[in-house]
């Protein structure tokens, strides 16, 4: 791909509780994304590792020496397809300390780039996980993306700090799964998602476990908020879509969102000098 243009693989399926089961998912897609020409793999949120407090009980117990060598066994088939891999999983810390939920940033050298830590955790997550405090940032073919992690979403300064450093692709991963039914989720996940991308001029790959039920299934959004494609519901899959920084799109804010974001809350040039403006009782 050119300077500016970079072909991102959004992939999803039933993250588990077993990390050899999600780890054969995650290469199978991994070789889906290469045969299709991505650039990049995305994967769901906790991922490899199974989301603690919904797949399996706590991290009592757990194996992490198995996490490890699944993990490398991405890596060297990240490194064999020469495919960027972005995947969630759980990163160990020193006991006490609760782990990570986290995105591991593969590069297609078989290395790890770097590793973006959730930095919001809901309330029962922080049973579980110890949030994060980095922004992580990296570049593909010109194009400057960044990471995210599910209740990242509400947040949107979050967003405004990546427009900043220069943004122009979120690569963000949820887990909104094994849901009873219908939620409300589906009503507000992607509709939030299609929000930031638009006021912040953002492409993303927005990507979710399917594992039933999961209200919503992962999708591919333009800088205008435009959902572009999205996977079938409860369905594994990968579909590959193009970030092309050449194409323009509806975007009013333009001439105005430096502004905002330096502080500025109104695009009057200047004060109003007018009693009539100032009187805000009357006709």
């Amino acid at each position: 791909m050119g300077d500016g243009v970079l072909k991102v693989a959004t992939c999803q399926f039933a993250v588990s509780e077993s990390i050899e089961r999600n780890g054969s998912q995650i290469c199978e897609l991994m070789h889906q994304a290469e045969k299709e020409g991505a650039d990049v793999a995305h994967f769901p949120e906790c991922a490899l590792s199974g989301y603690a407090g919904k797949d399996f009980e706590s991290f009592e117990g757990f194996d992490w020496g198995l996490l490890r060598r699944e993990t490398e066994k991405i890596m060297a088939l990240a490194g064999k397809l020469g495919l960027w891999v972005a995947v969630g999983s759980s990163h160990q810390l020193t006991a006490p300390n609760k782990p990570h939920n986290s995105l591991y940033l593969i590069g297609p050298d078989g290395k790890i780039a770097d590793r973006y830590d959730k930095r919001f955790c809901m309330g029962e997550d922080l049973g579980h996980y110890t949030p994060g405090n980095r922004f992580v940032t990296f570049d593909i073919n010109g194009v400057k993306c960044g990471l995210l992690i599910c209740f990242d979403v509400r947040f949107p300064e979050l967003y405004r700090q990546l427009y900043k450093r220069g943004v122009n692709c979120i690569l963000q991963s949820f887990y909104n799964a094994r849901q009873k039914g219908p939620s409300v989720h589906a009503h507000i996940m992607r509709q939030t998602m299609q929000c930031r991308a638009a006021t912040n001029h953002f492409w993303v790959s927005m990507t979710n476990s399917s594992g039933r039920y999961s209200p919503y299934p992962s999708c591919f959004i333009q800088p205008d908020g435009v959902i572009v494609r999205q996977l079938r519901q409860n369905q594994a899959g990968a579909m590959v879509n193009i970030v092309d920084l050449n194409k323009e799109f509806y975007d009013p804010m333009a001439p105005f969102r430096d502004m905002a974001v330096s502080g500025k809350l109104t695009n009057s040039p200047e004060s109003i000098e007018d009693p009539r403006s100032h009187n805000t009782t009357e006709l």
